[in-house]
């Protein structure tokens, strides 16, 4: 797992240590000191500890204009005893609804496993996003995880999308895609 680090083709289009709106600004990555683990295996130094000790991410892309942001996420999300999702709200999410974004691409391709808890931060994110217009999508969860994903029911808040090529897209173009999809689903 310490290969595996954030998408990095948009690093000349957004960076979020250098984004003063973001959760993450004024952090400073090493290259070469491995200290973040998920369990007993360290991952790169590039991603983002939010307050989970086995879910890290990494902002992508946060557009205040356009009001939506892209998250990779890396590692478990286990609700049933980090309450991750709880922890991602708070942390991370909320921040940025603060600042007017209320549009969220969670890419969850490295997210190896997933325990479910109560669903009640997913309802309260739902329903916040969604009185501003606003949505939440996984992108591109494994198999396996999606399996425990649905069976908990969570993606009646968050919605599960496949798109394999999703590193060609710019990210404005990524955006524009899946909310097209979220919009047609709306009508």
């Amino acid at each position: 797992m310490h290969d595996i680090e954030p998408f990095y083709n948009w690093r000349h289009i957004y960076v979020s240590e250098e984004d003063m709106r973001s959760p993450f600004y004024g952090r400073d990555y090493s290259e070469f000191e491995f200290t973040q683990a998920v369990y007993n295996y360290y991952i790169h130094p590039q991603w983002d500890e939010f307050g989970s000790r086995t879910l890290y991410l990494k902002v992508l892309m946060a557009d205040y204009e356009e009001g939506y942001a892209v998250i990779e996420l890396i590692g478990e999300w286990n609700d049933a005893i980090e309450n991750d999702m709880m922890t991602l709200k708070r942390e991370v999410l909320e921040k940025f609804m603060y600042e007017g974004i209320y549009k969220f691409i969670l890419i969850a391709e490295n997210v190896l496993n997933f325990h479910s808890s109560d669903p009640e931060y997913y309802e309260e994110l739902h329903e916040e996003v969604a009185d501003e217009n606003g949505w939440v999508v996984c992108l591109n969860m494994p198999e396996q995880t999606q399996y425990d994903f649905r069976k908990a029911r969570l993606n009646r808040y968050i919605e599960l999308m496949e798109l394999d090529n999703w590193r060609v897209y710019k990210p404005f173009h990524l955006f524009k895609k899946i909310d097209a999809e979220q919009l047609s689903r709306l009508e």
